[in-house]
């Protein structure tokens, strides 16, 4: 499951090649909504809010559409390998805003935490600023920052979720966030980019956003939830470091991108940090947190 994770960015870049990254967003949400909703309907799951669950679930419907939304406009400016490991540098983000935001339910920032918070930004500092432009990632630097912000808000979307499923049952944070993106969605890409019509959309293209609709954004959190029925979360979360491996080997496969310097020196510090701040974590993300 985490090489398919993996391919998640690698098939955002194929897609947005031919249709635009919003338009992209949205018929990727439409149908992971359909197969997850219909997956939790089918397990008998409650799904419809209780009166008192819209406002947090409509919050998180918008953090879900900005962090979605960024991450397929900056993948439309770089490269996949790049992309796929400053993504998957969320945990940074989301472990000082659990500090400070959600103290009771986050492991406290020991020296020990806070060096590989450090380890990690300074990663993915080198990755944000040490690609140079090409076919691949005609501007890095914007693409780069553009997913830079949207681990930002992963990582607070990650905390909130976390606050919210105390709350809330998580079928519905899953299900609600994407349903309330796929109108935001539409309504955005048709007031700012071209509509794509038939032929105009490669089937490359096609195929990529039926692979991240059905399989990451749908199949994904199905098998995660059955995963999680007879596996420890600590013993899952040890694969979590497969996804920007997996990443980075598609798009050399695919793309023939090349292994550069500034790549293998801020991936490493990026992870290295990234393993130090989640290494007494017990909860890891789910497919779901992970778009």
């Amino acid at each position: 499951m985490s090489v398919l994770w993996g391919g998640n960015i690698v098939s955002i870049r194929i897609g947005v090649d031919s249709v635009p990254p919003l338009w992209s967003a949205f018929w990727r949400m439409l149908v992971g909504t359909i197969v997850v909703t219909a997956w939790a309907w089918k397990s008998g799951a409650a799904i419809w809010p209780a009166r008192g669950e819209w406002r947090h679930l409509i919050i998180l419907g918008a953090l879900f559409t900005g962090q979605i939304g960024l991450l397929n406009s900056g993948s439309a400016y770089t490269s996949p390998a790049f992309g796929v490991v400053i993504l998957n540098s969320y945990a940074v983000f989301a472990n000082i805003a659990g500090h400070f935001f959600l103290p009771e339910l986050e492991t406290p920032l020991t020296r020990v935490r806070v060096a590989g918070l450090v380890i990690a930004l300074v990663g993915i500092t080198v990755l944000a600023l040490g690609q140079t432009a090409s076919t691949l990632a005609p501007k890095p630097l914007l693409g780069n920052s553009l997913l830079v912000i949207s681990a930002l808000l992963l990582g607070i979307r990650q905390i909130f979720t976390r606050w919210l499923v105390q709350r809330v049952e998580p079928v519905k944070t899953v299900i609600w966030q994407m349903a309330w993106s796929v109108p935001l969605f539409f309504l955005i890409a048709l007031a700012s980019e071209p509509m794509v019509y038939g032929e105009s959309a490669s089937t490359q293209a096609i195929v990529a956003i039926a692979y991240q609709g059905f399989v990451v954004a749908g199949i994904c959190f199905i098998v995660w939830a059955e995963l999680l029925k007879k596996h420890s979360a600590g013993t899952l979360s040890m694969f979590g470091f497969l996804v920007p491996i997996t990443g980075i080997g598609l798009s050399t496969i695919l793309f023939d991108e090349r292994i550069t310097v500034p790549l293998v020196v801020g991936s490493l510090l990026a992870l290295i940090g990234v393993w130090i701040v989640t290494r007494s974590d017990t909860a890891p993300a789910s497919p779901e947190e992970l778009e």
